[in-house]
Order: C-alpha cells, then structure tokens, then sequence
C-alpha cells in the first residue's frame, strides 16, 4: 500500500547516527544520501527517508503520527529498541512488550526519535 516513508530533521548527522544504528539492530544497512541530501534506507522492501523540509521550514514532528517498523520477534524488537535509547531516542509509552491489540497480541517497542518523531518496532505474535 505505501510506497516510502520520510521524516524531517533539524540535525542529518545526529539522525544518521540514530537511524544508521536502528537499522544495524534489525539487520539493515547504513543510508545512503542522494543527490537532494536526504537519507535514504532500504529494509526487506522498505523504503524509509531523513531529510530536511524541503520547504526550508524547522522540522516537526507529527502529532498524533506513529511509523512502525515489522520486527522478527520481541528480541529483534528489543535490540532495535536499545539502539534508539543508545543512540538518542527516547523511550516512550509503556515498556517494551506484549500487548493485546485489535488482530491479536502484538508485541511493541516505542521511542522518539532526536527530532520527536513517534517510531514503534511491531511483532505480530502467534495467536494461541
């Protein structure tokens, strides 16, 4: 359904810092910049982007936006998680784990990335 995310940044260093080692957790590889200057991932079919506003306009983050990222299992989930808090992300919400959602128990690890944006690692646990 979706082709790509993005998000913006006040700091591309800070956040390739973030981003490089939240993908390094889960078996990605560093991003790449393109000629526009942006960061750009590419996860298992993923495409995911940093970059300035392109509007030359402070980044913000978005209110009420969350972009999840699919993990193999809580301990992909957890590596990642730590990663973000290593490498300054915030933990968010409630402490990494199961919980019951509206498919079944998922499993959830949430953080803000340096910029405030809401990012989440989701497992999609077996049901019993």
């Amino acid at each position: 359904m979706f082709s790509h995310m993005a998000v913006g940044t006040n700091d591309m260093a800070r956040s390739r810092r973030f981003y490089d080692a939240l993908f390094a957790a889960i078996g990605g590889r560093p991003g790449k910049e393109d000629a526009k200057g942006r960061l750009v991932y590419l996860h298992d079919g993923a495409l995911f982007i940093v970059t300035p506003p392109i509007d030359g306009q402070p980044a913000t983050h978005g209110n009420g936006a969350t972009i999840g990222f699919t993990m193999s299992g809580p301990d992909q989930a957890d590596a990642w998680h730590r990663a973000g808090v290593a490498h300054g992300g915030t933990a968010i919400e409630d402490a990494p784990g199961i919980r019951q959602g509206s498919v079944g128990p998922l499993y959830l690890a949430y953080l803000r990335d340096p910029d405030g944006n809401k990012l989440c690692a989701v497992h999609r646990m077996p049901r019993n």
